[in-house]
């Protein structure tokens, strides 16, 4: 073992250089017009309805940004990228456009008043549906707006600049006269320049104390980036009543989370710790989460948290200290919060992993046990104090039990069921909330019954339902159900005593378009009619497709063909298969079909299938399961699975006759890119591969990746296996690795690429790397877009589509 870990450190050390070597002048390429077309059609709006539902809120999104969006200021701090420009989060996806949709009528109202070049982001509803409040993103700050919604017309609420580096915090009054949110110092002075005389050397230590972290990006460096995170974090409280007066709370602090309580008479509030972790980023820095009052004065600690740089690695573990901290959302200000049974350490064997407690105001008695649980809290949702539900799960096992409890009294908790919650199929949905007259949003109970909807995974594809369960009996009657050949699902309940319903609902040629739908009269009608974006695709086929492969695991993928495309005129097509890798840990989680024949055919640029505008088969989002059961955990057969899944959409296309075996190719983003070049390191199926910022030697990934728990110390031949790097020698079929100069990803850094790249060039292997500037771990400008698709379709032609 020792041998082997050294001979990777000896790997990592030869091909430790940035590949410079054989560099390909081309500037920024286009592909063919037709899919320029597709990058560019109008991205589907959103929408956001009213807490009383009559009137819904309409999001309309820009189209890609450019390169000089991209090159705007930015600073890399504790694992978060900030525009300190106008102090948000950088690259923030931001609305262009509001309108009103009123839901009794369908009628539309356009928005006046609204910023010119509007960056609009955090739309949040007054409890009364009467006011919408947002930020909207200058140059140089962001400021707080609102929207009157009976008069259609929106203004500047407040002068003063806020502070939306953790993005957008509005917390409304229970009355709706006011809100709450965090502001830049206005005493704050200039921002710390560096020295160029280095102040002290950067010196960290650790002796004997066990602390093992994933890879993480953007840490702090030195002691300039720690006054940067002051400066830039710290903010002020802040209430901004009706005629835009900043009322300032409590103290100037690195406030990383506010939260109103529902009578709003006490803040949460959230505020980071120095000394600050060089090794962690922000989420594992020490904290100290305190209630203060309505005019800022602390009243009531509720934890103080130290950093939390040496946790054991693991998806159930946990910090040891109170966690999960929020406001009961049906009382008027009762805390609930989670504290380990196991110390956090999910290796540690405990009967009791979590106790859930609460402790009302003025916070001053002994917390009440509300909860002993076997796995780990994930929530609570109450109706009132007679009824709440308590969510626990259990990753290792993808376990979950859900929990009805009494909350202000003293009734035993009642299971209301226990599931795989990998297993689609028998999901029961989720409960619908309700919004009370004080804006209290809590579980809907329909005399004594919950109101659940879900996607109805099922072997037909996904079939979105509402159902009505009896929250005693457990016993559940289907009220509705999506039917072919649409694929319709509940947004929201408008009316429970008629079961009216707001839906989106689509078709294979219509785009998304909102209903009210009337369970009661069994009536449907339609709200908006949303044109189609991209006309020219529209006899581009989709198909999901089923098969197996060779243990008998079924699988499916999307095809698309062709616009036009005859099987018998045609023969078979030049194909891409695109797939990411995901762990089960049963093959009846693994055999389950997801997605929906009927959804919207909208051609994607991001996943392939715009390359059936060039005349290839595209098998998108092919399934590609790993499993392991029992002893045997999904990576122990890695390779070996990757390798059955693809020759058994290779066999489908083959004998489908749309594909010709000779001309595969295969590709993948992030864990798909792993996986494209694993595949061809130890097979020769595919003629090429596209692989895109992937991650390829794992030993510089050492405590665990993906959902890999093991680190390279408890199995390196494990990691030696799964890396591709290790492999460069047999990585013969021509292989196309992009990866953005500033993947923030973690485990992703940009010299995963480099590097294989060198190690295959320097094996004899066919290989370009491009690498594209500004661009993060998914590629945002205009530019860099569409000249991926060019270096993909270059890339396809030469190796596939015209391969002798």
């Amino acid at each position: 073992m020792a041998r082997l870990v050294s001979a990777f450190a000896l790997l990592c050390f030869i091909f430790s250089s940035v590949a410079f070597a054989n560099p390909v002048h081309t500037g920024y390429q286009e592909p063919a017009q037709e899919i320029i077309d597709i990058v560019d059609a109008a991205p589907a709006p959103g929408a956001s309805l009213s807490p009383n539902g009559d009137v819904l809120l309409v999001l309309d999104y820009p189209a890609l940004p450019t390169l000089v969006d991209l090159a705007a200021s930015e600073y890399r701090l504790a694992g978060m990228r900030i525009n300190p420009d106008n102090q948000t989060i950088s690259q923030s996806r931001y609305v262009s456009g509001f309108r009103l949709l009123n839901i009794a009528d369908g009628s539309s109202r356009t928005i006046r008043g609204l910023p010119q070049n509007m960056r609009a982001m955090g739309m949040s509803w007054s409890p009364d549906g009467k006011t919408i409040a947002f930020l909207n993103m200058e140059q140089n700050g962001t400021y707080l707006w609102r929207i009157d919604v009976e008069r259609g017309r929106a203004s500047q609420w407040s002068k003063a600049a806020v502070n939306a580096v953790w993005g957008a915090q509005i917390e409304w009054s229970h009355d709706s006269q006011s809100v709450y949110t965090l502001l830049v110092d206005a005493k704050r002075g200039a921002a710390p320049q560096r020295s160029r005389v280095p102040a002290a050397p950067v010196v960290t230590e650790s002796r004997g104390r066990s602390a093992p972290a994933r890879t993480y990006q953007d840490l702090l460096a030195d002691s300039h980036d720690v006054a940067l995170f002051d400066y830039y974090f710290s903010s002020q409280v802040a209430r901004i009543d009706q005629r835009g007066r900043s009322h300032n709370l409590g103290k100037v602090g690195v406030i990383n989370n506010i939260s109103l309580a529902p009578n709003s008479e006490f803040i949460l509030v959230t505020a980071l710790q120095k000394p600050y972790s060089y090794a962690v980023p922000h989420f594992r820095f020490a904290r100290n989460t305190v209630v203060w009052d309505k005019q800022g004065k602390p009243v009531y600690t509720v934890v103080e948290q130290g950093v939390a740089d040496n946790l054991p690695i693991g998806f159930d573990v946990v910090v040891p200290d109170r966690r999960s901290i929020s406001w009961r959302n049906d009382a008027d200000a009762t805390l609930v919060w989670a504290v380990a049974g196991d110390g956090g350490n999910s290796r540690a064997p405990a009967d009791i992993r979590d106790r859930v407690y609460q402790l009302p105001a003025p916070f001053n008695a002994e917390p009440k046990l509300l909860a002993e649980l076997e796995t780990r809290y994930a929530r609570l949702l109450a109706a009132d104090g007679n009824t709440a539900l308590v969510w626990e799960r259990w990753w290792a096992e993808r376990q979950e039990r859900l929990w009805r409890i009494s909350p202000d009294g003293d009734a035993e908790p009642v299971l209301v069921w226990e599931r795989a919650y990998d297993d689609s199929y028998n999901d029961p949905g989720q409960p619908l909330t309700t919004t009370l007259e004080n804006g209290r949003r809590v579980l809907l109970l329909d005399d004594g019954h919950l109101i659940l909807t879900g996607t109805g995974a099922s072997d037909e594809g996904d079939r979105p339902f509402i159902d009505r369960r009896n929250l005693l009996t457990g016993e559940t009657e289907r009220l509705w159900r999506s039917e072919a050949p649409y694929y319709e699902r509940p947004w929201s309940l408008i009316d429970l005593e008629n079961k009216v319903f707001l839906t989106q609902r689509e078709s294979v040629d219509t785009p998304p378009d909102f209903y009210l739908r009337n369970l009661t009269d069994e009536s449907l009608v339609a709200l908006t009619n949303t044109a189609h974006p991209m006309p020219h695709t529209l006899d581009i086929s989709r198909e999901l497709v089923n098969y197996e492969r060779a243990d008998g695991l079924p699988m499916s993928a999307n095809l698309f063909l062709p616009a036009g495309y005859d099987q018998e005129r045609d023969g078979p097509l030049p194909t891409i298969v695109w797939a990411y890798p995901r762990e089960y840990r049963s093959t009846a989680a693994a055999a389950q079909v997801s997605g929906s024949p009927y959804r919207f055919n909208r051609i994607s640029y991001w996943n392939p299938q715009f390359l059936a505008t060039q005349g290839y088969a595209v098998f998108d989002a092919a399934t590609m399961p790993i499993v392991g059961e029992g002893d045997e955990l999904p990576n122990d057969t890695f390779i070996e699975q990757l390798i059955m899944n693809s020759e058994a959409v290779i066999n489908y296309g083959v004998e489908r006759g749309v594909s010709d075996r000779n001309r595969f190719a295969l590709g993948g983003h992030s864990y798909g890119a792993f996986m494209t070049a694993n595949v061809l390191a130890h097979s020769d199926l595919f003629r090429a591969g596209i692989a895109r910022s992937g991650a390829y030697n794992r030993s510089l990934t050492p405590f665990g990746f993906q959902r890999e728990e093991r680190t390279i110390w408890d199995d390196p031949a494990l990691y030696q296996r799964m890396s591709p790097f290790f492999a460069a020698h047999q990585l013969k079929t021509p292989l196309l690795l992009i990866h953005g100069t500033d993947d923030n990803n973690s485990g992703t850094f940009p010299m995963q690429s480099e590097r294989l790249y060198q190690a295959v060039k320097g094996n004899g292997g066919t290989v370009r790397l491009v690498m594209l500037p500004l661009e993060s771990h998914g590629y945002r400008a205009r530019e860099s877009v569409l000249h991926m698709l060019w270096e993909t379709v270059e890339w396809l032609d030469e190796f596939v589509k015209n391969a002798e």
